[in-house]
């Protein structure tokens, strides 16, 4: 595999043999040195973390009420970092300062379990990566048509209905996107991730403000113990919104899928391993906090009543430009994060179709494209054609069912067991050579048992939903 430049370390793994413990330019893999620190792997974290999902947590709650929301909400926060801690550990193949390293997450589940589990692992993996470019292509579009929404209520004095269609901005997204997806790896987009990071701070801050001005005008704190009234909903309905709510809160917080990708832009010493530790915690913490806040402030604000997405559901109305620079940094925070967690599934393509064809003109060859005032910029033709048909496939299906709850829900039940749980697990044991049937070795299983059985509710909860949605919708056409 010939590149012309040496900076796609991050997932290109037919390497040169590697000068023993490095130098001061190249790592002990013969790779450029690393440069990532605790910041920047817990920016790039952020950036996946604190998405579309924080937007949910508000209805997640209300659904569970004041004592199994924040509940669940701490529960998923200490699998997750555990989990974490388990899957960083095997980032490392045998000693953890000088073992082989794993570039991606599906070399640490070849290196510790291989076999079918790898092609399982993989497919579980993109699917899921597919999953969550379709799921922010609604969202970005959803803060696009709000800021469009809450100026024509202002304008109109709240007479006119301002319908509209998510189409355009679906498109706007897209259109945007492709432009993004021809820079070539995770390293290159450091700064999108710090931009990306500041922007979810922003609106997650500005939700969290507006929640608790809602809460300070009232002087109460609306909802109740077990959640949403049954006479509002259904006894089965609130059992299925229940269920939704747990695939929403896995969705927040999933991360796991890219953590390996992350780990391996970390610079040594001291060992990876401990930097993303460190990071993992300051991330799962920061974000916790947040969550905890802009959900139960969310529904302290507005009861049973809160809506799916906090800053688009129009629980607010004023003040609307404060609404438009809140849906302005989701927007500008969902086309970084649609790249962090599109980066792998790019990079696995391209490094198979170089595998299979390399000798290709069409898939190796790189031109050289001037750019004033900065080093060339390098365009490989097969790269801008296929992110550009993904790009595509993602902003179609997304016009097709913009279901932004039920979407997330499918989402983060599809993903949380095998990738945050089961693999890191599973991993670990094998890494640790954990005897089975130890104490350890239950405790592990069981913890794996019952997340499998969250997420098997949480997918059911979620695809009653779409099936509920799909009976009034048409596609296309405005959805509110």
């Amino acid at each position: 595999m010939k590149e012309s430049t040496a900076s796609n370390h991050v997932f290109d793994v037919s390497i040169n043999v590697p000068p023993q413990g490095g130098s001061k330019c190249f790592d002990d893999d013969g790779k450029l040195k690393r440069t990532g620190t605790v910041w920047t792997a817990s920016a790039h974290i952020i950036t996946a973390v604190i998405g579309s999902g924080v937007l949910s947590l508000a209805w997640a709650t209300a659904q569970l009420g004041w004592i199994a929301g924040p509940t669940v909400l701490l529960l998923f926060a200490f699998v997750t970092y555990y989990t974490s801690v388990l899957l960083s550990a095997c980032y490392r193949s045998g000693d953890p300062v000088t073992g082989k390293r794993n570039y991606t997450y599906t070399d640490a589940v070849r290196a510790n379990l291989g076999g079918f589990q790898v092609k399982v692992c993989g497919a579980i993996q993109y699917l899921n990566l597919f999953g969550v470019a379709i799921g922010y292509t609604i969202a970005a579009s959803i803060s696009m048509k709000a800021i469009k929404r809450s100026n024509c209520f202002h304008s109109s004095g709240g007479k006119d209905t301002c319908r509209l269609s998510s189409t355009p901005y679906m498109i706007i997204f897209g259109a945007v996107e492709i432009l993004f997806s021809q820079i070539p790896d995770f390293d290159q987009i450091w700064w999108l991730s710090i931009v990306a990071a500041v922007m979810s701070f922003t609106y997650s801050t500005i939700g969290l403000g507006l929640g608790i001005g809602k809460v300070a005008e009232t002087g109460k704190f609306k909802g109740s113990l077990t959640g949403i009234s049954i006479g509002i909903v259904t006894e089965t309905d609130k059992i299925w919104r229940s269920f939704q709510a747990l695939g929403a809160i896995a969705f927040a917080y999933s991360y796991s899928l890219i953590l390996i990708e992350i780990q391996d832009t970390i610079k040594a010493p001291p060992s990876e391993y401990k930097t993303m530790k460190k990071a993992t915690l300051l991330s799962v913490a920061v974000t916790t906090i947040f969550y905890m806040l802009c959900g139960c402030f969310g529904y302290a604000a507005f009861g049973d009543l809160s809506p799916g997405n906090l800053l688009t559901g129009f629980g607010f109305y004023n003040p609307y430009w404060l609404l438009d620079i809140a849906n302005a940094a989701i927007v500008i925070h969902l086309i970084g994060a649609y790249q962090v967690f599109c980066q792998p599934l790019f990079a696995f393509i391209e490094k198979t179709a170089t595998e299979w064809f390399p000798e290709n003109k069409f898939i190796i060859k790189e031109i050289e494209m001037p750019i004033f005032g900065f080093k060339p910029f390098k365009l490989n033709l097969f790269r801008l054609v296929w992110r550009t048909i993904f790009v595509i496939v993602t902003t179609i299906i997304s016009m097709l069912m913009p279901f932004f709850n039920d979407v997330v829900g499918i989402l983060g039940a599809f993903g949380f067991w095998p990738l945050t749980v089961y693999f890191p697990v599973e991993m670990y044991i094998v890494q640790k050579k954990i005897p089975k049937w130890s104490t350890r070795w239950l405790c592990l299983q069981i913890l794996s048992m019952a997340c499998l059985i969250i997420s098997v509710a949480a997918a059911a909860g979620s695809f009653a939903g779409v099936v509920n949605d799909l009976k009034i919708y048409k596609p296309f056409k405005t959805s509110y």
